[in-house]
């Protein structure tokens, strides 16, 4: 015992209680020892985020968890580290992992620690060699489950899971199979095609918004720009566009044209519908406005090979919305054409779609399922065919942004139902009181995080 101390004793200015408990605390191990103590975690990188540190780290997987000590992988995420006495945040978009580490809603909601996992097969948390077979609901969810069965050691407080689109899909298939890792899911906007071939999609389209003008003007840009393919087409291979994936630049435009309605319902709002060229639109105005709307960039080699494992996925087991050609039939060339198999090279094969895979997690969800919230947009057209809560369902919540979009979160709900929503996401963490603030567009389910990875 030093001089200093022994003078503190000897003057009663501090008790050998406080001297024990902060030796405890000092002899505690550091957050970023404890994750390299964890077996099959490795440390990628550290930095801070405000007064958050943060992690990108991997894990060792199984490629086949029916195989666990056969071909391993290294799974990318990322941890936003607060307290280990905090809620953590189960987070994933379904797609690759953020170059950005950032708080989703729930996270912010509870002033709590957050990971956030790549999904299996986006590069690079691919096995090598791949088999494409390992690549479904199950096997994602086993990702989730040793990840959240590692860190639980950790983290000791409630759990939370959340993701948008495609994640919040992900976060509903993981409770499915693991109904006891996280206490509670947050899902947003997330699309559930329980039989994929009785789409509503284009039904909802025709009739979306208050103002069936918007969407007979966009049927006319679909028509304008098919009646001056040649010219567009020359444009594209300009810019130096390439479209071996598609087959030419006119099946690619096709594809394109199709999927306007619904990219511009899925990002845009009804005020936006003032922007949509009319019947004398000149070919530079339906340039812009499409490129403003979907991205003339998107459906080229360049943009669809990021996401051949979304392609994939959607369809094998997930399901996707059938193109509506009912307004620009006559022009097409190649009717049919915006399906998943168009967008995944012809070495990957797919095996027969699994019918069952949705109708299952739909039972669960109905029947079984407990603590979820659903948030969905009213004109967001992956809205259309929501997760219903059921008979069975257990203290769960449903509820849609009116006018809203794919950027639908529960701080543009009206006041009482935002209310309503927060207060259960913060009982379900443990959490007596809003800790942190609720923002319409910061986090990794922002509208523009959502956009700039197609989901």
């Amino acid at each position: 015992m030093n001089r200093l101390v022994r003078s503190l004793l000897a003057f009663g200015l501090v008790s050998t209680q406080v001297l024990a408990t902060a030796a405890v605390v000092s002899a505690a191990p550091d957050i970023k020892d404890r994750i390299a103590a964890l077996p099959g975690v490795r440390i990628i990188s550290e930095g801070t985020s405000g007064t958050a540190r943060t992690f990108v780290l991997g894990i060792q997987q199984p490629a086949d968890h029916r195989k666990p000590r056969g071909l391993k992988f290294e799974q990318r995420f990322s941890l936003l580290h607060k307290a280990e006495s905090k809620p953590m945040v189960l987070h994933t978009s379904g797609y690759h992992l953020s170059g950005t580490i950032s708080a989703s809603e729930p996270a912010r909601l509870v002033d709590g620690n957050q990971i956030s996992v790549e999904q299996r097969f986006f590069t690079p948390s691919r096995p090598a060699p791949a088999d494409w077979d390992d690549l479904n609901i199950w096997q994602a969810a086993n990702d989730h489950h040793r990840i959240v069965a590692a860190f639980k050691k950790i983290y000791g407080a409630k759990w939370l899971s959340t993701g948008a689109s495609k994640g919040g899909m992900t976060s509903v298939y993981h409770r499915r199979f693991f109904p006891r890792d996280v206490d509670a899911t947050i899902a947003y906007v997330a699309p559930n095609d329980v039989v994929n071939d009785r789409d509503v999609y284009g039904e909802f389209i025709r009739n979306v918004g208050n103002d069936p003008t918007c969407n007979r003007r966009l049927e006319g840009v679909q028509r304008q720009i098919l009646a001056h393919r040649d010219e567009i087409v020359a444009r594209l291979e300009a810019k130096g566009f390439t479209y071996q994936q598609f087959r030419g630049a006119h099946r690619a435009l096709e594809v394109l044209v199709l999927d306007t309605p619904f990219t511009f319902w899925q990002y845009g709002t009804q005020a936006q519908c003032a922007l949509v060229p009319g019947a004398a639109a000149s070919v530079d105005d339906l340039f812009t406005f499409i490129d403003k709307t979907v991205g003339w960039d998107f459906y080229t080699d360049a943009g669809v090979a990021p996401y051949e494992t979304y392609y994939y996925q959607a369809g094998t087991q997930l399901g996707w919305p059938e193109a509506d050609e009912s307004a620009v039939r006559d022009l097409l060339r190649y009717p049919g054409s915006s399906v998943p198999r168009t967008m995944v090279p012809d070495s990957i094969e797919f095996p027969r779609f699994d019918r069952h895979a949705m109708a299952d997690v739909d039972r669960w969800v109905r029947y079984q399922g407990s603590r979820l919230l659903f948030v969905y947009g009213q004109n967001d057209p992956w809205s259309a065919e929501p997760f219903r809560v059921g008979p069975g369902t257990r203290d769960s919540l449903t509820f849609t942004v009116p006018g809203g979009n794919h950027g639908a979160n529960i701080a543009k709900l009206p006041e009482k139902e935002r209310g309503v929503a927060t207060a259960a996401v913060l009982r379900w963490a443990g959490v007596s009181a809003g800790l942190g603030a609720l923002s319409v567009d910061e986090g990794p389910d922002s509208l523009d995080a959502l956009r700039a990875r197609r989901g």
